[in-house]
């Protein structure tokens, strides 16, 4: 099962473009300025576009250490680079703002995204503080802004984070589609690009049958087998760049060998 705007796909592969570290963080690059976060992403969005990729997901994965609440200086960086980006793109996009479901929302919402990631719900003990997301506030600003039609995906098991909440984790996914109205439900692994327990992956698929479940980290070419035997995507990272380090630039050639594989499975 997939977004009418991934049809006629049955498993989908959504590519993360992680921007370089925006203005105001830590690792901000001052000298390279918006130019060179602007041609880093487009350089990386060209070459997944060309390898085959169904989407690509803009992330600040580099905007370490994170933040509960995007900051303006962060929110018009991103804005920024995205409209760049994609003006000429011609793929569906996401966005993904960490860790602020509404600044997720509102830029995905601007920016013309077809879907936006993020914690929505959930408490969390995590590397940043507790970790206590508003899914009502991120859906009710996706209303207000008209665009009811972008696609929301649920990160559920958060990363860096310890959820509080001890349902098990297909009681937590179910309940987020029926009382949060997730669109999707993503499951990943502890930390970026570490994998998700294959069993939480089943035990969410089974207790949703009718909504779309992918795998959110640590998805590999030796891995991705056996997650489209489960799953009804991945969304691929560090993978796909130079020597797998999340931190480095696409690499072409991985992409591509890895979207080969891909295209056999299905």
């Amino acid at each position: 099962m997939v977004f009418d705007f991934l049809a006629p796909r049955k498993k989908v592969v959504i590519a993360m473009i992680h921007v370089r570290a925006l203005p105001g963080t830590p690792l901000y690059d001052a000298d390279g300025g918006m130019e060179a976060l602007i041609d880093g992403a487009r350089s990386d969005a060209e070459k997944l576009k060309a390898a085959g990729v169904d989407a690509v997901m803009f992330g600040n994965e580099n905007d370490r250490p994170y933040v509960f609440s995007a900051p303006p200086a962060g929110i018009a960086a991103f804005t920024t680079v995205i409209n760049a980006v994609t003006a000429d793109l011609d793929l569906p996009f996401g966005v993904n703002y960490l860790w602020d479901p509404i600044a997720s929302t509102a830029i995905g919402a601007t920016t013309g995204a077809k879907f936006v990631r993020e914690i929505f719900t959930g408490l969390f003990a995590s590397d940043m503080g507790l970790w206590e997301p508003n899914a009502a506030a991120a859906l009710r600003l996706r209303r207000d802004l008209g665009r009811t039609d972008m696609k929301t995906l649920f990160n559920i098991n958060a990363e860096f984070a310890h959820s509080l909440d001890q349902r098990p984790i297909a009681l937590r996914a179910k309940s987020a589609v029926f009382s949060s109205l997730a669109d999707a439900v993503l499951v990943s692994g502890p930390i970026t690009g570490q994998p998700a327990e294959h069993s939480d992956l089943r035990a969410v698929k089974e207790a949703l049958p009718d909504t779309p479940v992918l795998a959110n980290t640590g998805v590999n070419i030796d891995t991705i087998a056996d997650v489209f035997a489960v799953a009804d995507g991945a969304i691929v990272g560090s993978h796909f760049k130079t020597d797998g380090d999340t931190w480095k630039s696409v690499d072409a050639d991985r992409a591509r060998r890895f979207m080969d594989k891909v295209n056999l499975l299905r």
